[in-house]
């Protein structure tokens, strides 16, 4: 199953990309929204390689999840890959200037089940297709609204 949304930034790419790529305050924001978040090594460097074990809860069920970057070209590209219980999820995102100061966020993220649970689970995800994809695009939405607000603010 995928999930593709793009959304357009009144910011340089240069500011996009460096907002992107401030896990710091995303891992703040994820604690906030009670997701636990651990980097496994506190490297300075962005580089393929970084990881994080997250533990959230999804249909009433603990679950543990391992997230790797594992592909960064700045300032365009960024990727991650994730394992949780039998399904494998891949994240891409691009930012492409269509001017000094916009930038589109183009957002896909895969998820492909390994295990009969993790089948059913994107089963009945793909019945509620409409209203993922709906949730989905507020996200996006809500960041790119989040992130002109602190470039105003500033």
């Amino acid at each position: 199953m995928e999930f593709v949304g793009s959304e357009d930034i009144e910011a340089p790419l240069d500011q996009v990309f460096e907002k992107l790529c401030d896990f710091e305050a995303i891992e703040r924001q994820m604690l906030r929204r009670g997701v636990q978040v651990e980097r496994r090594a506190m490297s300075p460097v962005l580089e393929p390689g970084m990881a994080w074990d997250v533990e959230f809860s999804f249909r009433g069920k603990s679950r543990k999840a391992d997230v790797t970057l594992s592909q960064i070209d700045a300032p365009d590209v960024l990727a991650f890959t994730s394992t949780t219980q039998g399904l494998d999820v891949t994240t891409h995102i691009d930012c492409v200037p269509l001017s000094r100061s916009q930038t589109r966020v183009s957002v896909k993220v895969l998820l492909v089940p390994r295990s009969l649970p993790a089948r059913l689970m994107v089963q009945s995800m793909k019945l509620a297709r409409v209203k993922l994809n709906k949730r989905f695009s507020k996200r996006l939405r809500e960041f790119a609204q989040d992130f002109e607000a602190k470039l105003r603010a500033a």
